[in-house]
């Protein structure tokens, strides 16, 4: 019996525990702000479309507008209710094949009018 429980002592002084640590002197290490959002991988002016499209993970449409001086449009599923999907609308503005700007519409559903 007594060699069980020394080998059941040496087998747990053996394994990590799978506790949590201790945080650091000062509190628990919280995370930057831009770490806690979904989209990790922001748009940055001067990105090309296919580095957009990856940034994004939504496919683009095109609107108007001459080749490398293109506008596209892309909706975001942000979720929504459970019930209903919500997807915004994201325009992009493409100049010399590079991101100039964009601009989101969070106007009405036109198919509930």
């Amino acid at each position: 019996m007594k060699s069980i429980a020394i080998a059941l002592l040496i087998v747990a002084a053996a394994t990590d525990a799978s506790a949590e640590k201790l945080p650091p002197f000062g509190g628990p290490a919280t995370p930057t702000f831009t770490a806690t959002l979904s989209n990790t991988t922001p748009l940055v002016f001067g990105m090309g479309i296919a580095d957009a499209q990856r940034a994004l993970g939504t496919p683009f449409t095109y609107v108007r507008g001459r080749p490398g001086n293109e506008i596209f449009l892309t909706f975001r599923d942000i979720g929504g209710s459970g019930l209903f999907p919500h997807h915004d609308r994201l325009y992009l503005q493409f100049r010399k094949g590079r991101l100039a700007g964009w601009k989101g519409d969070w106007g009405e559903n036109w198919m509930w009018r």
